[in-house]
C-alpha cells in the first residue's frame, strides 16, 4: 500500500525498460520493505537529476546516455567511479548525493567468483559506458594484457590509452591466439536489436578461447553464448551482471541483502517482462 511514508527509487534511460522495475519492486512485496520503483526518461538531466535530490528520491539507476553526462550534477563519487568515470547508480542520503557504478561491482565480483587469472590475454569488443566499467574492473584486478577492438576511433583509443591497452579498429586484425578471454560489450546479439542473430567475434575466435563473456543481458542465450556454449567454453553472461549489478543497487538503497533463492525469484520474474 502506497502512502506518505513510502520511498521512491527510480531509473533514468533513453529507452527505459521493464528489468529494474519488476526486479526491485518484487523484492520490495516480498521483504515487505515500503518503497516503489518506477523507472523514467527525461529530456532535462539536470533538472532530473536536481529533482532527485529536491524530492529526496532514494535511488536512481542511469543508463545510456547519462552515465557520465549526470557525474557534474552529483556531490560525491564512490570509488567504483573514479577510475572509469561512469556512474550507473545514484543515492541520495539526506540530499547528497553520491554517484557508484554497480556494473564495475559486478564485473569485479565475476572476476573473483570464476577465478580468472590476471595473466589470461583477453579481447573487448566495444567502447561505450559498459565498456568503462569493464575494463575498469579488468584493470583494477591486475589484468595487463587487453586489446580494446572498437569502430568509433576517438572512444576506441582514449579508452585503450586510459588503462595502457591496445586498440584495433576491428577484431579481424587479432590473432585468436591472443585472446584467451573474449568479451562483448556490442548490442551485438540483443533481442530486438539489428544483429540479434549475430555472433559478437567470429568462429575462429570463440574457437580458440578458454572463456567468453557477454554483457548483453536480453535474451540470456544470445548466439555467442550459446555458441560457447556447444563448446564446452567457461560462460559468463549478462544476465550475470544484470543481476548482480540490480543486487548491489537494491542493497545501496535499501541496506537489505535478500537471500540467494529470493534474488533468482525477482531475476527470474524480471525477465519475463
Amino acid at each position: 500500500m502506497i502512502n506518505k511514508d513510502t520511498i521512491v527509487c527510480m531509473s533514468l534511460a533513453a529507452r527505459p525498460s521493464n528489468f529494474g522495475t519488476r526486479f526491485h519492486n518484487f523484492l520490495y512485496e516480498k521483504l515487505d520493505l515500503n518503497y516503489l520503483y518506477k523507472a523514467f526518461t527525461t529530456n532535462n538531466l539536470k533538472d532530473a537529476i536536481y529533482g532527485i535530490k529536491s524530492l529526496a528520491i532514494r535511488g536512481c539507476a542511469i543508463s545510456m546516455p547519462y552515465k557520465e553526462a549526470c557525474i557534474e550534477f552529483l556531490d560525491e563519487l564512490d570509488e567504483s567511479v573514479k577510475s572509469i568515470h561512469s556512474v550507473n547508480t545514484i543515492v541520495n542520503t539526506d540530499y547528497h548525493l553520491k554517484g557508484y557504478n554497480t556494473d564495475y561491482i559486478a564485473v569485479a565480483k565475476l572476476i573473483a567468483l570464476h577465478h580468472i587469472d590476471n595473466t589470461t590475454p583477453f579481447v573487448l569488443k566495444g567502447s561505450g559506458g559498459m565498456a568503462n566499467a569493464v575494463i575498469g574492473a579488468f584493470f583494477d584486478a591486475g589484468f595487463t594484457h587487453g586489446i580494446i577492438a572498437a569502430r568509433n576511433q576517438e572512444k576506441g583509443e582514449a579508452l585503450a590509452k586510459r588503462y595502457n591497452y591496445r586498440w584495433v579498429k576491428d577484431e579481424i586484425e587479432i590473432s585468436p591466439e591472443q585472446a584467451k578471454l573474449i568479451i562483448n560489450v556490442t548490442p551485438i546479439g540483443m533481442q530486438g536489436g539489428n544483429e540479434e542473430n549475430h555472433l559478437a567475434f567470429p568462429d575462429s575466435m570463440i574457437n580458440h578461447a578458454d572463456i567468453v563473456f557477454d554483457v548483453v543481458a536480453m535474451p540470456v542465450e544470445t548466439p555467442l553464448m550459446n555458441y560457447a556454449n556447444r563448446l564446452n567454453k567457461i560462460r559468463i553472461s549478462g544476465a550475470d551482471v544484470a543481476v548482480l549489478q540490480a543486487l548491489e543497487q537494491f542493497y545501496l538503497y535499501t541496506g537489505v541483502r535478500p537471500s540467494e533463492e529470493l534474488v533468482k525469484q525477482a531475476a527470474d520474474f524480471a525477465r519475463q517482462a
